[in-house]
């Protein structure tokens, strides 16, 4: 009989466990309690949506509909596509359940997305995002308390340091648009220097050849007309008071005028938090102001904006030391106190306390096993002369004294 042959994982996912899954969750449990403290709600999406969702959201034209989309006919002859990322989705539910009543809101919500692309360190085909939008609100204060946040959860993660906030405007639509003919204006004007990526977005997505790696390129992007000739006076104003609150705030920034989005919907702010840790990968959180995304989608003009930040890559980045340690484990080192020691698993549990019982394997070795187990406190129940006998250990330690004051007090 042929050997099986097990399937292997496909390739640009991965399998956490131990240390890797510890790092995640806890990633994704500071996030979740510092969007609290900021009143942002939690949410739920589906992680398939029609691929008009993101084929209007993101343009044909982009990479990442035209080359990374995991994109399917289903059995109903409906184009179906594998969420590439969160802000698109959240739009479309924001307006196909008539949320538009609540705004502003402010949303967050974390979870798996797909990408069809070169697997690399930090980078997955199937990989996940933290992600914090507010939907509704016009004011330059929406984009200063989603980077006040932003930040403090960096710090929480303790991450911080040697990670810089990155700053620019896109200005509003005026300045957008005179910036944007200047442009075109210009590259036109090089198109015999550009290299072939930048050559086809001159004519869809000439900002992105401003933050073009190709050599050829960064010359002549260097040289380009900048964004603040061509400002209005509200948008000045609006970047002013940006800046002025993360001032307020003491959130360390630095402006980078080279910092763009390609999409048309996207005004005014334009960040990233980078970091020089993660080679090319830098950013470890990024995000900005996209008012007209939602009339993309077929809504009214809605003013948004969010930010999003890779999990994986946050969690290469902590500090990290594995928590993973019960508070109390039980030996049965005598099997007439198995019942006994489910009894007080049970209640130690209820009290919020992690326990483990070891019950197992030779009754002289057990306690030796159990001792080899990570915990705060050890609990042996045995029998001694016919007598049933309880031994806790785990001195100098607060959790092992309330393990114990607490079994005092239930008995």
């Amino acid at each position: 009989m042929a050997k099986i042959q097990t399937p292997q994982a496909v390739r640009g996912t991965q399998d956490m466990f131990g240390e890797t899954e510890e790092r995640f969750a806890h990633v994704v449990a500071t996030f979740e309690r510092v969007r609290k403290l900021y009143g942002f709600k939690g949410m739920q999406l589906p992680v398939i949506e029609p691929t008009a969702v993101f084929s209007r959201s993101l343009g044909e034209a982009t990479d990442v509909v035209s080359k990374e989309m995991y994109t399917f006919e289903d059995r109903g002859g409906d184009s179906i596509t594998l969420r590439p990322e969160f802000t698109a989705g959240i739009a479309r539910a924001y307006l196909t359940n008539g949320w538009q009543q609540f705004a502003p809101m402010k949303l967050s919500v974390h979870g798996p997305l797909f990408r069809y692309e070169r697997p690399q360190k930090g980078r997955y085909r199937q990989f996940y995002q933290i992600d914090a939008e507010i939907i509704g609100a016009a004011e330059p204060a929406a984009d200063v308390e989603l980077l006040v946040m932003a930040d403090q959860l960096l710090k929480e993660l303790g991450i911080n340091d040697g990670v810089t906030l990155q700053l620019n405007t896109l200005g509003d639509t005026p300045s957008r648009d005179a910036w944007r003919a200047a442009l075109v204006g210009y590259f036109n004007d090089h198109k015999g220097a550009l290299s072939e990526d930048s050559l086809s977005r001159l004519e869809k997505n000439p900002l992105r050849i401003l933050d073009s790696k190709d050599p050829k390129d960064r010359p002549i992007a260097e040289a380009a007309p900048v964004i603040d000739d061509y400002l209005s006076g509200e948008a000045q104003d609006f970047f002013g008071a940006v800046t002025a609150g993360l001032d307020a705030a003491g959130v360390a920034w630095t402006r980078n005028a080279a910092l763009v989005r390609g999409l048309d919907y996207y005004r005014h702010t334009a960040f990233e938090f980078v970091t020089d840790r993660l080679g090319a990968q830098g950013t470890v959180l990024g995000g900005g102001r996209y008012d007209g995304l939602i009339e993309n989608l077929g809504g009214p003009a809605t003013p948004a904006v969010g930010w999003a930040a890779g999990i994986e890559r946050l969690a290469m980045l902590l500090e990290y030391e594995s928590q993973d340690k019960f508070d109390a484990v039980i030996v049965v080192e005598n099997d007439d106190r198995l019942s006994d020691a489910i009894r007080l698993a049970r209640n130690l549990r209820a009290a919020q306390f992690t326990t483990e019982i070891v019950a197992t394997g030779s009754p002289r070795k057990r306690f030796d096993k159990a001792a080899k187990l990570p915990s705060h406190t050890l609990i042996s129940l045995s029998v001694a002369d016919g007598t049933p006998s309880m031994r806790i250990r785990g001195e100098g330690s607060d959790i092992a004294a309330r393990v114990e004051a607490f079994i005092v007090g239930a008995n």
